[in-house]
């Protein structure tokens, strides 16, 4: 099989299932979606609770939506190869 015939196979191939990595990185979307609502929800009654600890509070969600998004990069990437 020459070098043609595999890009030419390949080729073929990703056109076959062009479209799919946007639906998985749209049902990839939905967990961290929810999760960053979570997150966020919660250290809004945690201010709520303890006004004094705000700050550590605040420090502490952005570590955990950060952390949530890097899924939602995740999906997007295994988008792209898959």
């Amino acid at each position: 099989m020459s070098l043609s015939n595999v890009a030419t196979t390949l080729a073929e191939g990703t056109q076959t299932v062009k479209g799919y990595g946007a639906v998985g990185y749209g049902l990839a979307a939905i967990g961290p979606g929810i999760g960053v609502g979570i997150v966020v929800g919660k250290a809004i009654e945690g201010i709520a609770r303890q006004p004094e600890l705000q700050g550590t509070i605040r420090t502490n969600m952005f570590l955990g939506i950060a952390f949530t998004e890097a899924l939602a990069l995740i999906g997007l990437v295994a988008g792209f190869i898959f």
